[in-house]
């Protein structure tokens, strides 16, 4: 006997039909014509059949249970989901399927139903045969016989993993946005403050400030994934790209930031995680660390050891720096992100006495992708 007939005949009970919860029997007509069982009985093969087709051939993982918890009948959605094909999941207890740490649930979903209320949808975990853990959206409803009495649950899960990753991005996003929102407002500060230092009347400050502005835009831009206009992706070297970032904080007439050693080619995606790598050295840098006073300096040098790139930033002359406390900042959290899943690299942080020196190595490899 196939799935389809099996849910026919595991959920008969007594009568030959149930009834959901929200849809109570209707009362039967007490005089019916000599052809109407015949017509009657047609009737209910070809919606049995046809609620059969629906729960065989939907996504979701469509699946019942009986009062105590044991499954009455398990959908091809749910042999996707769980893993487990109908002939090994019909008779075993539901809890085959629930981790560990979320049994609890279960026994507060039977008292509900025994109670023939309606469980609101809601998100959960589910383990799969292979013991591997899955979110997912579920939804449970009393199920009812043609007198009204509660027999079973019907449970429909359904898979979020991807919805819950694209909630994670979008939630990444909006820190990212605001991260950089306030970025731009404090180091807007500091460019003017940076200019009013060396200008000698109101006419060099507004030209000083408009060109590191310009500057910050164009470092900034890099820091994208898409880019802005020409500059999504295109090919560069370590030294350009971090004469571009550094620009909007460094003065040409009295340099306070070195660049020095080897040069190599940097394109495509690397471009950008790169940018935003320097761009928040740079950016703590003029807020917190050397470039935020006007006798600090900053020196980058870059090397090359084995088949990786390492890039040595470290400040002097700044403020006196201490590790921060308690979790990380947005900002580290970006950084660490860029450096282990998009270059594959590492980041080490040192704040000594002298200032903050960092450390990024990069496989040569991961630059030019």
């Amino acid at each position: 006997m196939d799935l389809a007939s099996r849910i026919g005949v595991q959920f008969a009970f007594e009568d030959r039909v149930l009834k959901r919860a929200d849809h109570p029997p209707r009362k039967r007509a007490s005089v019916r014509a000599p052809h109407q069982p015949r017509l009657a009985r047609g009737n209910e093969n070809l919606a049995a059949h046809h609620y059969r087709a629906i729960i065989e051939s939907s996504d979701d993982a469509i699946l019942s249970k009986d009062l105590d918890g044991l499954i009455l009948s398990w959908n091809r959605g749910a042999e996707r989901l769980f893993g487990y094909t109908s002939e090994e999941a019909v008779g075993k207890p539901v809890t085959i399927i629930i981790p560990p740490d979320r049994l609890d649930e279960e026994p507060t979903i039977l008292e509900k139903i025994h109670r023939g209320e309606r469980i609101e949808h809601f998100e959960t975990v589910r383990q799969r045969k292979d013991l591997s853990l899955v979110d997912i959206s579920l939804t449970i409803s009393p199920i009812r016989n043609s007198r009204g009495t509660i027999v079973g649950a019907s449970k429909i899960a359904r898979d979020i993993t991807e919805l819950k990753k694209a909630r994670e991005r979008q939630r990444l996003l909006l820190r990212e946005m605001s991260h950089r929102v306030k970025n731009l407002f404090a180091l807007s500060g500091s460019i003017v403050g940076l200019s009013a230092r060396l200008a000698k009347s109101p006419h060099e400050l507004a030209e000083s400030t408009r060109a590191r502005l310009s500057a910050l835009a164009r470092a900034h831009a890099l820091t994208f994934s898409d880019g802005f206009g020409d500059t999504a992706h295109q090919p560069t070297t370590l030294q350009s790209l971090i004469r571009t970032i550094v620009a909007p904080f460094d003065e040409p007439e009295h340099p306070r930031i070195a660049v020095s050693g080897i040069d190599a080619g940097v394109s495509g995606s690397a471009v950008t995680s790169l940018a935003l790598l320097l761009h928040e050295f740079a950016t703590n840098a003029a807020k917190y660390g050397a470039l935020s006073i006007a006798a600090g300096s900053v020196k980058v040098v870059f090397a090359e050891e084995g088949d990786a790139i390492v890039i040595y930033w470290a400040e002097h002359g700044g403020p006196p720096v201490a590790a921060p406390n308690g979790g990380l900042g947005f900002g580290d959290v970006l950084s660490r992100i860029a450096v282990s899943d998009q270059l594959g690299g590492e980041i080490v942080r040192d704040w000594g006495p002298g200032g903050l020196a960092i450390r990024l190595s990069v496989p040569r490899s991961r630059l030019e992708v």
